[in-house]
């Protein structure tokens, strides 16, 4: 492995918005992929619920706008609503034509399913829940048949390089080695930041480094308070914890307490196809009053296994069959709203360096994302990524290296201890129900333990630098709004709405 790389484009993560703009960006010039651990190791993969668009009679961009806007709590950027709505269509075909294997009807058209706050069955679907991993498969096969396009795997970017006020490239880990990869241009697909808690669906490469590798380098963020817990996490002792898809409620599955009893009726009139803020809350809440929650799908029947293949086996592994039996479920950190800010071309505020995916603030999701919006937003947001960094000016490259090391990870138990430490600090104060009290507590452990972790402990500083972001922006935000609820703070106030918490 040399220890100077250069390339025209370098895309860093291997989820649905970097695989998506490496592909389409190495119609322009060289591209360089990175991922921490596989190519396959993403939160994509573990997608079940689908991509949401306009693709049915009786639906159209305007009522799929409407619905983004109205779960977004005021906070949603009406313009990159727009793009999202009015491009998803077409990106969703082109993936189909590019060989993903969508769910159809005995029509031969796309089987459109429906989710929580969808005013329209819009959700595509592939191999029942498993649409993530079919974008994925689709996806990498692309890439790895583009001549233009490589892949690093194992390589872990530890910070980004800034020359003369632009973004130069990254310096990384490649299997422990020291490499310095010089760009055009840089796109952060780094994905979310679930492992920061101690309940997540995600997969256990999102610690957050995005993040906190942008904000180190004086890149604006926002919107960081706003963490969407997933309500219906199979409630076991994992790490990540497997997904149960809320399209399994939008298929006339209920929530029940430990006494049986449907609870959500009488909480929103929505009931379980309330936003999933309001679910999260409510599951929370009863399992606190009440001990335990469950979905109950025997409604479905016999039909669960062929709807939903993938969750009937994740239960029957675990001892559970889904037409006779109860799911236990737990609200679980699922996705991140906020991040780097970027505007619609998907350039943050380092010039040369763009955001796409789940590490960006694109202003689409605002307080609450819609459910299976996150993909389409990958999907469309890369693409314009792509397009705008091909008129990215070509640089001079440096013939040597920076002289600098790889810090070393001298003890590997001391790191999962203060990765367990942000993880439950996390979880007990700045998670689903906040307030001040416990997010100052919080905030204060954790500028403790930073100071006290090794510089080889690379990823768990990252942990702590976007833990530590999180909390202080929940701690600044005094009200409640979409995916950020406050207790000592508990309804919406008129002077936040469509104010942004910037770092």
């Amino acid at each position: 492995m040399p220890s100077l790389l250069r390339t025209r484009f370098l895309v860093i993560g291997s989820g649905v918005a970097g695989l998506h703009t490496a592909w389409r960006a190495a119609e322009h010039g060289d591209v360089l992929v990175l991922t921490k651990r596989s190519l396959h190791d993403s939160a994509t993969s573990y997608a079940q619920g689908g991509i949401a668009a306009a693709l049915g009679a009786g639906d159209s961009p305007e009522l799929h706008r409407k619905d983004t806007l109205a779960a977004g709590a005021a906070l949603c950027d009406r313009e990159a609503v727009e793009v999202l709505v009015e491009e998803g269509p077409a990106r969703v075909r082109e993936l189909q034509l590019a060989g993903a294997a969508f769910d159809l009807g005995s029509d031969g058209k796309l089987k459109l399913g429906r989710e929580a706050a969808h005013s329209r069955r819009r959700i595509v679907h592939a191999h029942g829940d498993r649409t993530g991993a079919e974008v994925a498969r689709t996806l990498i096969e692309r890439v790895r048949a583009t001549r233009k396009a490589n892949v690093l795997e194992h390589a872990r970017v530890l910070e980004l390089i800034v020359e003369n006020g632009r973004c130069a490239g990254v310096r990384a880990s490649v299997v422990g080695q020291a490499v310095e990869i010089r760009a055009d241009a840089t796109v952060l697909a780094s994905g979310g930041c679930g492992q920061i808690y101690r309940y997540t669906t995600n997969p256990v490469v999102a610690t957050g480094d995005g993040f906190a590798i942008a904000h180190r380098a004086g890149v604006t963020l926002a919107d960081l308070e706003f963490v969407q817990f997933h309500p219906t996490a199979l409630d076991t002792p994992e790490n990540p914890l497997a997904l149960v898809s809320e399209a399994v409620r939008g298929e006339g599955a209920t929530l029940v307490n430990k006494d049986g009893e449907r609870f959500m009726v009488g909480r929103h009139k929505l009931a379980e196809l309330a936003p999933r803020d309001v679910v999260a809350r409510e599951i929370f809440r009863e399992r606190q009053r009440t001990g335990a929650v469950f979905l109950d799908a025997r409604s479905i029947g016999k039909s669960f296994v062929q709807r939903f293949p993938g969750i009937f086996a994740l239960c029957q592994h675990r001892g559970i069959d889904p037409r006779r039996d109860l799911i236990p479920v737990t609200p679980a950190a699922h996705y991140m709203m906020g991040g780097v800010v970027t505007d619609l071309a998907g350039r943050s505020s380092l010039p040369h360096l763009y955001a796409c995916g789940e590490v960006a603030c694109t202003g689409v999701h605002g307080a609450n994302r819609l459910a299976s919006n996150s993909l389409l937003e990958g999907l469309v947001f890369a693409e314009r990524v792509a397009r705008d960094m091909s008129t990215t000016p070509r640089s001079a490259v440096p013939r040597r290296r920076d002289v600098w090391d790889v810090p070393p990870l001298t003890d590997r138990g001391a790191a999962q201890v203060a990765a367990d430490t942000i993880r439950q600090l996390m979880w007990d104060h700045a998670a689903i129900d906040r307030n001040a009290r416990g997010l100052r507590k919080c905030v204060n452990a954790l500028n403790d333990l930073h100071e006290r972790l090794d510089e080889g402990m690379t990823e768990e500083r990252n942990m702590c630098e976007t833990a530590r972001l999180v909390a202080s922006a929940a701690l600044a935000r005094k009200e409640s709004r979409g995916g950020h609820f406050r207790s000592d703070y508990p309804k919406a106030r008129g002077e936040w709405r469509g104010k942004h918490i910037e770092w």
